[in-house]
């Protein structure tokens, strides 16, 4: 039987679901209409509003596809080079883009290379959205929960950026899934999220402190493993040029004085970049974020050790999204399922419901906030973070 506090927290949350899944169908709407009407068809490969090809992120992926099949695969780690590539493909004029992946997501993506861009673009759409759909849905077992996220801001953002999200968020909820039932596989989960490695630096400190060694080991080796076979493929070289130049050229739009890309990256970082902080005191504070997060991180790992959950799962996911300055609005696509299996489970309280609100909504919050460089959007994840902390020390007192 449900307890008093369940039943008092259960109508409000299945209110809040359906109005989420409403709203949610009438933002894809309203955005799927505004895309369409701006996307321009004069191209070889079709351009939107943006003026950039559609699937825009994606077409970094497809070149790594590209240079899988080419000699000295590594050569457009240089700027230059990948600028006068794309040139040549695209035309004079089309906005910079760099490689920012490791070199690990050639194999991966080489089958696509050897497919025009708008075929590999669709194959790759589809199976990201139905990996993530056939994994969100073991996670919500409620429909209007699942209705929700199918139709969340952040999934809206990952097709229109052609992005690894889907698959990447899929990865994120089966590690919380797999961590004790089986761990060598949520480890292999946890060492392939190194092609994305933005969302797994939080990992290591959790399995230490939360002492799951076969997902540690398991990662560590899939990660070498990576590496290898990545190097046997296509030689060391591609490493090298990883390191010298694609990592510095990543800094880029962290430090870009036009504050270009604030708007899209929902972290303390950007937000304060947004208002135009130095780089070095924009830094300084999320260093401070950042340590916060871990330091939750190994708390949880250690106090709620062998403890799962989907609190354990949203409370590690909102510390990753307040622990790194490099996170795009789709890469919280994992914390929105998260957040929202927590609303549909109905014991969260007002003040819980409504963060839940917070971080479904952040992608569109981020945007709207950050084109007049208004920060605010970032201090969602970290308050949720430690409301959620609160409420698993209330639950479970530490050892």
């Amino acid at each position: 039987m449900a307890s008093a506090t369940d039943t008092a927290t259960l109508k409000p949350s299945r209110e809040a679901l359906r109005a989420l899944a409403v709203l949610g169908g009438f933002a894809l709407a309203a955005t799927a209409a505004a895309y369409l009407h701006a996307v321009q068809w004069n191209h070889a490969i079709p351009r939107d509003g943006s003026t950039l090809v559609v699937g825009r992120d994606f077409l970094n992926f497809w070149m790594y596809g590209r240079a899988a099949w080419l000699p000295e695969p590594g050569r457009w780690y240089d700027v230059t080079l990948y600028q006068r590539e794309l040139a040549a493909l695209l035309g004079a004029g089309y906005p910079g883009q760099n490689w920012s992946y490791p070199p690990s997501v050639m194999p991966i993506a080489a089958p696509f290379g050897l497919i025009g861009y708008l075929p590999a673009l669709g194959l790759w759409t589809l199976a990201g959205l139905a990996l993530f759909l056939a994994v969100a849905r073991r996670q919500l077992d409620d429909t209007t929960a699942f209705a929700a996220v199918a139709l969340s801001p952040a999934v809206i953002f990952c097709v229109i950026s052609g992005q690894s999200s889907l698959i990447t968020a899929a990865m994120l909820l089966g590690i919380f899934a797999w961590l004790d039932r089986r761990p060598a596989a949520a480890g292999v989960l946890i060492g392939l999220l190194t092609l994305k490695p933005q969302l797994g630096v939080l990992f290591p400190f959790f399995l230490v402190a939360s002492a799951r060694w076969t997902v540690f080991a398991s990662a560590a080796v899939t990660t070498l493993a990576l590496a290898g076979i990545t190097a046997a493929l296509f030689g060391f070289d591609v490493w090298l040029a990883f390191v010298t130049q694609g990592l510095a050229v990543q800094n880029i739009v962290l430090s870009d004085p036009q504050r270009i890309a604030t708007p899209y990256y929902p972290t303390i970082f950007m937000n304060l970049r947004g208002l135009d902080l130095p780089y070095a005191a924009a830094m300084a504070v999320q260093l401070v974020f950042t340590a916060a997060a871990v330091a939750l991180v190994c708390w949880l790992g250690f106090a709620r050790r062998g403890a799962g959950g989907r609190e354990t799962a949203a409370l590690f996911l909102a510390c990753s999204v307040a622990a790194v300055p490099y996170m795009l609005s789709y890469d919280t696509l994992a914390l929105c399922t998260a957040a929202v299996a927590l609303l549909a489970a109905g014991t969260l309280d007002t003040r819980g419901q409504w963060l839940v609100r917070l971080v479904y909504w952040l992608p569109l919050l981020q945007v709207g906030l950050g084109q007049l460089h208004i920060p605010g959007a970032a201090l969602i994840p970290p308050l949720f973070a430690v409301y959620l902390a609160s409420r698993l020390h209330a639950a479970a007192p530490t050892r």
